[in-house]
């Protein structure tokens, strides 16, 4: 027995309501089949159930104090409840910002990139800002593709640790569209924007006049590169640390590249190999102090004993690490929120001075490190 039409429509207005979860349905007529249909929510929808204007309910959806916190709580509430969902198109039309902010990191699976990122987040969040993330994994190309993909969507601006080799003209691309752009934990030579990372040369020369006031002097580095601001100035904190002990510096103890646990583990390898094997190691990172303690493990050594190992990050791993890893605490966080406060600030009218801001390193000693062992 077919059902009637009033019927019919009960139930598709049933079905529809299910699925209202959806976040943008409300119940409408189609004016030519009498059907029902699904149609966006408008803030005078909101206003009309509330008895409210259109404006008090905006100034509510968006956190504004001039709205008592009851009624906000109040609107907020009802707007759930009829499936309501922010038109963030609309509101980039009014305002000329889109609330998306664009960041590029080298790869989020270093965990020194995932702290920094993570108080991003928290400092944008402040801001009811959404982030869009890429990994550029040192490719020039994937980088410039972000940005104009960033570009094309509106984004208000870009923080970026930039990939080996970025032009200045792909800075100024995002800068003359009117999206500012902020530098993190690598530096560009000539760019005018503001850059935020840890002071690298000082840092490092921390971990290596640790190592010489325990009495080493014959020290590796491994790990870095001289194509990045990152690579040249942790090794010159080395390089200028040995000089300043006296300590002559052996090319054959560096090895530049590794930033992995699997890196260090090779490095470790080799070190031991040569006929004179270094007491002591400066690691680029603390992923590959890791990997560097544990190739020094599995040659039936210990680390922290028979050669010592510092690291550079301060990652959570560094502190549970057998044996504990000595290292450089870096201030990733206060990186991430420095440059995602000068981004938020400047979009806003004040500007953050260009140029380099550096995060003051510290020292992290734990028992990866000791006293130079004499072997009699």
């Amino acid at each position: 027995m077919a059902r009637a039409p009033s019927q019919r429509r009960a139930k598709d207005a049933e079905r529809l309501t299910h699925h209202s979860w959806l976040g943008f349905v409300r119940m409408g007529r189609n004016r030519l089949t009498g059907g029902i249909v699904a149609q966006k929510v408008k803030l005078s929808t909101i206003a009309e159930t509330l008895g409210l204007s259109t404006a008090t309910v905006s100034l509510a959806l968006r956190d504004s104090p001039l709205v008592a916190t009851v009624t906000r709580d109040k609107i907020k509430e009802q707007a759930r409840a009829l499936g309501y969902i922010y038109n963030r198109r609309a509101a980039s039309l009014r305002t000329s910002r889109s609330g998306i902010i664009g960041v590029v990191v080298h790869d989020i699976m270093n965990p020194f990139y995932g702290e920094i990122l993570k108080a991003i987040e928290a400092e944008l969040d402040r801001d009811k800002q959404t982030f869009i993330l890429s990994n550029h994994y040192d490719s020039v190309d994937k980088q410039r593709d972000f940005i104009e993909t960033l570009l094309q969507l509106g984004g208000d601006g870009v923080i970026m640790s930039p990939a080996i080799g970025t032009p200045l003209e792909d800075i100024q691309l995002a800068e003359d569209n009117g999206m500012p752009a902020i530098l993190i934990a690598r530096s560009i030579e000539g760019v005018d924007v503001p850059i935020f990372r840890g002071d690298d040369a000082y840092g490092i020369s921390l971990a290596a006049n640790h190592l010489i006031g325990l009495g080493h002097r014959c020290i590796a580095m491994v790990g870095g590169t001289d194509e990045t601001s990152t690579g040249r100035d942790r090794y010159q904190g080395y390089v200028n640390a040995l000089r300043k002990a006296n300590i002559e510096v052996d090319p054959e103890l560096r090895i530049p590249g590794p930033r992995t646990k699997q890196g260090g583990f090779e490095a470790a390898v080799h070190l031991l190999s040569l006929p004179q094997k270094p007491t002591a190691v400066v690691c680029w990172n603390d992923l590959v102090a890791i990997g560097m303690m544990n190739g020094i493990a599995r040659a039936g050594l210990v680390p922290g004993v028979d050669i010592s190992v510092t690291g550079y990050d301060d990652l959570e791993e560094a502190s549970i690490a057998t044996p504990a890893l000595t290292t450089v605490w870096n201030g990733q966080a206060d990186v991430g929120r420095s440059a995602a406060r000068a981004l938020l600030d400047k979009l806003s009218g004040s500007h953050e001075p260009d140029g380099i801001h550096l995060i003051k390193p510290e020292m992290r000693i734990r028992q990866s490190t000791g006293p130079l062992r004499v072997i009699a």
